[in-house]
């Protein structure tokens, strides 16, 4: 792939087109020749960095400083991200660095992009990271680039410098800014949003076919469906619209005047989920539109930023977390209810011999076991600053944590996802008589799923429903 600034596939090689190599020459040249005015201090350049910005720095401490800056905060340690939160983190990091803003060399992006391409994974800590913005997970990551830290190969911890020798490379020598400009921004806050949208959105997208699925089995009347009930609400609409599309054509039994309200109130809680995901997503898009580095090189003059402060990323994503964790209080809910015989009308704990047999109650205290961790997830992890830095940074975000928080509520809420529609799968077996619309997706749970007809291990089979969930690649859609 020939890198235009614009955004990167997960996986794919990279290569510099020659006119971002030029732009970038001729930023960095504009850059130093700024860099060499001893009349104008640049933080983090020529000046220490937090509480001893004040202090002017010498040429040799500026060459040892900015080396000093990728060491002296690598303070973390395990747990390590996974090596495909690291690619993203990195590609972050070089989409940011490809803006106009940035002024780090073309020789520092080509280290950088070689470094996605032959698959080095620094180690880079999860949790733990008290500073104003990033700066501990981000010099865990970049003194690797140094031959200093530690790099995971095949999940191993091995010393950075053997890595770099490993691929017949030389540790990166930094030139002036660059250690700073490595520290700076929210890429960590940013990979973590981006991914933990599309997790979300395969989430709301899931957990629309449980709900269908639970109006299919249960017989439930239509009327709470109709486009009449979202009035204004375009995201209520389109939920609506296609629960409408999977459950149609199917049968509704007379006996039932009102479905449970977990089954009638879903619509609105993944519209909610669909509405502040998509505030999410623009929150990004917007983010990618300002200036992450600081001070950032702009129209000819350093400028101080604050992209490290990425509070408008870390409160949505508490957001969506909520909104996940509701949309798994409503799914382990309507487990129960298609357990249930009377709400039903299918034999007790959805096993063809009730009694001997315990049929899917056990799948559903999994659920309930991965709903309590989910909602202890909802307390927003983004608050809470504390003085640090002798009072100079006196405020942070904590927005990489309300993204590790986002993923673990995305991984419970898939794992309660799984066992919904098993249960599903499960009555519908029972009762073939339903949805044309929803053929295609029991058939793929059966798949992987098949019907239970006597009592067996099921963990393993809804780990490997819980990994299609996850991919996204599923047979009844066409992602």
């Amino acid at each position: 792939m020939i890198i235009t600034g614009s955004g990167f596939a997960d996986g794919e090689r990279l290569v510099l087109a020659k006119p971002l190599v030029e732009a970038l020459k001729r930023r960095r040249e504009a850059a130093g020749i700024l860099l060499s005015r001893p009349e104008k201090p640049v933080y983090g350049v020529t000046t220490g960095m937090g509480r001893l910005a004040g202090v002017a720095l010498d040429a040799r401490q500026q060459a040892e400083h900015q080396r000093n800056l990728l060491i002296g905060r690598a303070v973390g340690g395990p747990p390590w991200l996974p090596p495909e939160d690291v690619r993203a983190l990195l590609l972050a990091r070089l989409d940011d660095f490809l803006q106009p803003w940035s002024a780090v060399s073309p020789e520092l992006v080509q280290f950088l992009v070689d470094r996605l391409n032959d698959g080095f994974t620094p180690a880079v800590p999860r949790t733990g990271l008290g500073s104003s913005g990033e700066i501990i997970p981000l010099s865990h990551a970049f003194q690797t680039f140094l031959g200093i830290g530690t790099v995971l190969e095949d999940g191993v911890e091995i010393p950075a410098a053997e890595a770099l020798a490993k691929r017949g490379v030389e540790p990166y020598v930094l030139g002036p800014k660059e250690g700073a400009s490595l520290l700076q921004g929210s890429p960590l806050a940013v990979m973590h949003s981006q991914r933990g949208e599309t997790e979300a959105r395969r989430l709301i997208d899931l957990q629309t076919l449980t709900e269908a699925m639970a109006i299919d089995v249960l017989g439930a009347p239509r009327e709470a469906l109709s486009p009449v009930m979202a009035g204004g609400d375009e995201q209520l609409r389109r939920i609506l619209a296609a629960v409408n599309e999977l459950v149609g054509a199917g049968p509704v039994r007379a006996d039932v005047v009102q479905a449970p309200l977990s089954v009638r109130v879903a619509p609105r809680a993944l519209a909610h989920a669909a509405r502040v995901t998509d505030d999410l997503s623009e929150t990004v898009r917007r983010w990618r539109t300002m200036p992450g580095d600081s001070p950032s090189f702009i129209e000819g003059e350093f400028v101080p930023g604050t992209a490290y402060h990425a509070i408008d990323l870390g409160l949505r994503m508490d957001a969506v977390t909520a909104a996940l964790v509701h949309l798994g209080e409503i799914s382990v809910q309507r487990q129960h209810r298609l357990l249930d015989e009377r709400f039903s009308g299918l034999p007790a704990q959805l096993t063809s011999d009730p009694g001997p047999r315990a049929g899917l109650v056990p799948l559903h205290k999994r659920a309930v076991g991965e709903l309590h961790a989910l909602r202890r997830l909802a307390a927003p992890a983004t608050l809470g600053s504390i003085d640090t830095s002798a009072g100079q940074e006196d405020v942070q975000a904590f927005a990489w944590a309300a993204g590790e928080q986002l993923r673990a509520a995305a991984s419970h809420l898939f794992a309660i996802t799984a066992c919904e529609l098993v249960t599903g799968s499960q009555a519908r077996h029972l009762a073939p008589d339903g949805a044309p619309g929803l053929d295609a997706a029991y058939e793929w749970v059966r798949t992987v799923v098949p019907p239970v007809e006597e009592d067996r291990p099921l963990g393993p089979e809804v780990e490997r429903l819980i990994t299609a969930c996850r991919t996204g690649k599923t047979a009844w859609t066409s992602a």
